[in-house]
């Protein structure tokens, strides 16, 4: 039986689309729950790896706030292979959904789940919630550790 080496975290603040940096077979979008790509996270992701991953990511939604899907690297160079798009945050009937601990909590399940089920090793993930989300710094650390 092959040991399985202990996860190891990075924290880096920086362009999260620069994956000369990161290096990464996996990029978590900070998504909202019907995963058009706009500003902040979303918007650089967009740009680095093209309007497809935009166009993949919203024929699979809206999802539930929590929930994460998963698309393809776009135009983005190797290592990256996928963009994972977790709701941390979202809109229902034009009122905006705040991120919370649960929320950031479950759509970081969700999208290491994903990575899990794929196999994929190394993940970029940002500090969803944060920014338009409403969530402080601290808040978001706390969650994303408690996932």
């Amino acid at each position: 039986m092959q040991e399985r080496k202990q996860p190891t975290i990075d924290v880096v603040v920086g362009d999260i689309a620069d994956v000369a940096t990161h290096q990464a077979e996996v990029y978590v979008n900070a998504a909202n729950n019907e995963l058009w790509m706009g500003s902040g996270v979303a918007g650089a992701l967009k740009r680095a790896a093209g309007q497809e991953v935009e166009e993949q990511a919203m024929a699979q939604g809206p999802i539930e706030v929590g929930d994460a899907v998963l698309t393809s690297a776009g135009s983005m160079p190797a290592p990256a292979r996928a963009i994972i798009h977790a709701a941390a945050m979202g809109f229902t009937d034009r009122t905006q959904i705040y991120a919370s601990i649960q929320t950031v909590e479950a759509a970081t399940r969700r999208a290491l789940a994903l990575c899990d089920a794929n196999q994929y090793r190394s993940v970029v993930l940002p500090a969803l919630g944060t920014g338009v989300g409403g969530l402080d710094d601290a808040s978001c650390a706390t969650a994303l550790i408690t996932a």
